[in-house]
């Protein structure tokens, strides 16, 4: 029984896949049509033999099903993504003097009650947080002399590679990178950062940033401080 709509090529092919032992769910995501009309087309074939599932055409089949609602899922949130962008716009002084307060107390290193120190040291393979705590680092007045860079990678990646890439990030040569730390490869740690795109973490340290350090803790004091009290006056107006 055919159904007496179906454009016949599209009816034929799924005749075809039929024979060829493909199932409904198979035919569906090959041809992009319902199972209820696949169900009509081939009902007069035989059942096909059960077949060993094959884990690569199954992948494939869940692929091309998903794709139309991975683009729109990937376009909205490039919507969202931009409309949030917009949202900041341009940075004032104190705000990215709180943003890099805020970045540098996350990821920063912080004296301990076990460890005291005070000397200023970040690190981060995100090439855009480097490039946000160095623009912050020169709001606040530290000098391009007091800073040392290094790169701290795992032996397995391209490490003359990831130096140049680091090194034109904050713009200073190659040669003025400090002595990279290379982490030994282990084969049975399951490492996920094993991409092209790999190049470690970039530290950066200031020299003689004892003063600064204060200073950042003394900001941070500060914005917590001002959300605490900004909790506040919202708790009292609701």
């Amino acid at each position: 029984m055919t159904h007496p709509n179906a454009k016949p090529a599209l009816r034929a092919r799924a005749r075809e896949l039929r024979r060829q032992g493909l199932t409904y769910d198979e035919i569906r995501s090959e041809l992009n049509c319902s199972r209820s009309s696949i169900s009509l087309w081939v009902s007069d074939l035989p059942r096909p033999v059960r077949r060993r599932p094959d884990p690569a055409a199954a992948s494939a089949a869940a692929k091309r099903r998903w794709e139309p609602t991975m683009r729109l899922r990937e376009a909205e949130r490039e919507r969202t993504r931009r409309t949030a962008m917009e949202e900041i716009g341009a940075l004032t002084d104190q705000q990215l003097l709180v943003a890099g307060a805020c970045l540098y107390w996350a990821e920063g290193t912080k004296s301990k009650p076990y460890r005291p120190q005070a000397r200023v040291t970040f690190m981060n393979s995100d090439p855009a947080m480097i490039e946000v705590f160095t623009a912050w680092l020169r709001q606040v007045g530290v000098e391009p002399g007091r800073l040392k860079f290094s790169l701290h990678i795992h032996e397995s990646a391209d490490i003359p590679s990831a130096e140049r890439f680091w090194a034109d990030l904050v713009g200073v040569p190659v040669e003025e990178l400090g002595k990279t730390t290379i982490k030994k490869h282990r084969p049975t740690t399951n490492r996920r950062n094993t991409e092209d795109g790999y190049r470690g973490c970039l530290r950066v340290d200031v020299r003689n940033g004892a003063d600064l350090y204060r200073r950042i803790e003394g900001w941070w004091c500060g914005i917590v401080l001002a959300a605490r009290s900004t909790d506040t006056d919202h708790g009292t107006r609701t």
